[in-house]
């Protein structure tokens, strides 16, 4: 039976940004934590990453050495899924942004894990309902929406699916609790909660860059001091991945209304690779 209290190994499906910050915090939280990914390379620099996270936090004196070394110790890392999953109690998936991407892990899950394991997909926008109809017994999916950097942000968007029982959306919630963060719970609709409001004003701040309103960092020194952001709209589009965010507007344009419709910049911008913070430049210079 699912319970969040007693989870002690899951697996994270992806090795980015968002996959290795949610494979840290569940180590943080006490729980073996298997990070997967057909890249060796991409497994590599994640855990170069979490490395660097936990020196900074020790560093910063948010952690100490003791507990930099437990958490370490409950991380590994694979390239093979299936051989990974022995004894899991949580998969969560945090590929890219890709229906039928996530539809064949989940199908692949669904056919390998019993109905007992629950499965998460980090997914910012896409349907729930349609990524948790690929899996067998898919009452046991729910969306687990993390923010960058996963370490830091404490929300987490709880998604029920049509399909979702209340034990499985229950323990999302109680899962996410357990790693430190603060979950709210969600009707699967598109863009959730979190990315339709914060994609509303990401998209506003770049049509304001583009008309000439004002500089980006003038922009984004609206939003921090005049409204408490901890960071700016365009520096987080930076920090997101400008396609990424382009992806998601493209979507919800399409679902939801016009008032999602891509500004050509960030068109414009996505077409000459200035991505953000992981092509070295965006908005700004990194």
């Amino acid at each position: 039976m699912m319970n969040a209290e007693t989870t002690e190994r899951a697996v994270v499906i992806g090795a980015g940004t968002m996959g290795r910050g949610i494979s840290q915090v569940l180590a943080m939280s006490g729980i073996e934590a298997t990070l997967v990914d057909l890249d060796n390379q991409v497994l590599e620099a994640a855990y170069k990453g979490i490395l660097a996270a936990l020196d900074k936090g020790v560093d910063r004196g948010k952690l100490d050495e003791q507990q930099r070394g437990e958490t370490l110790s409950r991380i590994s890392t694979a390239t093979n899924l299936s051989e990974s999953l022995d004894g899991v109690q949580v998969v969560i998936e945090a590929v890219p942004e890709s229906l039928d991407l996530k539809q064949k892990i989940f199908a692949q899950l669904g056919e390998l894990l019993g109905p007992d394991v629950l499965l998460a997909t980090n997914t910012s926008s896409l349907p729930i309902s349609k990524i948790a109809s690929a899996a067998r017994h898919p009452e046991r999916v729910t969306g687990m929406h993390f923010f960058n950097p996963v370490h830091i942000m404490k929300l987490v968007e709880v998604v029920s699916a049509e399909q979702s029982s209340e034990l499985a959306v229950a323990t999302s919630v109680a899962l996410a609790r357990r790693m430190g963060k603060e979950p709210i719970t969600v009707k699967d609709s598109p863009g959730f909660a979190s990315s339709r409001l914060g994609l509303v004003i990401g998209l506003e701040a770049i049509r304001m860059l583009e008309s000439g309103v004002a500089s980006a960092e003038d922009i984004d020194k609206a939003m921090t001091l005049g409204y408490g952001f901890p960071m700016g709209p365009l520096k987080l589009t930076d920090l997101v991945g400008l396609d990424v965010r382009l992806k998601i507007a493209e979507y919800l344009a399409k679902e939801v209304g016009a008032h999602f419709d891509p500004p050509e910049l960030l068109r414009t911008m996505v077409a000459a690779g200035r991505l953000g913070k992981k092509s070295g430049q965006g908005f700004y210079d990194w």
